[in-house]
């Protein structure tokens, strides 16, 4: 099963205001030029924060392995193209003479 609430509840907490959040801490990583692995664990910090909100919100269970897999793997997804986009908005607009713009999450070196 994919949530253990009303999907109401699931769609506001963890992809709008949990996905948001993923989105903007993608963002923040790559402005700071930061590495995956600064992302990953400040998404599972994001993703604990969830599973709370869940829990003290519309009682969910707060320790709960499967539920918090599939929280921090949707904020995973949210947070990947948060910092993708950033990263390629950088490198497209930085390093204009050596990289272009192959879609809106990825570049390449110009040939």
């Amino acid at each position: 099963m994919l949530w253990e609430i009303h999907w109401a509840d699931y769609v506001f907490i963890t992809l709008i205001l949990g996905g948001g959040a993923a989105y903007m801490t993608g963002r923040a990583v790559a402005n700071g030029w930061g590495g995956w692995l600064r992302l990953l664990i400040y998404l599972f910090l994001l993703s604990c924060a969830v599973r709370f909100f869940h829990y003290a919100l519309v009682d969910g269970t707060l320790l709960t392995l499967h539920y918090h897999a599939i929280d921090l793997a949707t904020l995973i997804i949210f947070g990947l193209i948060g910092r993708n986009v950033t990263r390629q908005r950088q490198m497209t607009r930085q390093y204009a003479w050596l990289f272009e713009r192959t879609s809106p999450l990825s570049w390449r070196r110009k040939a």
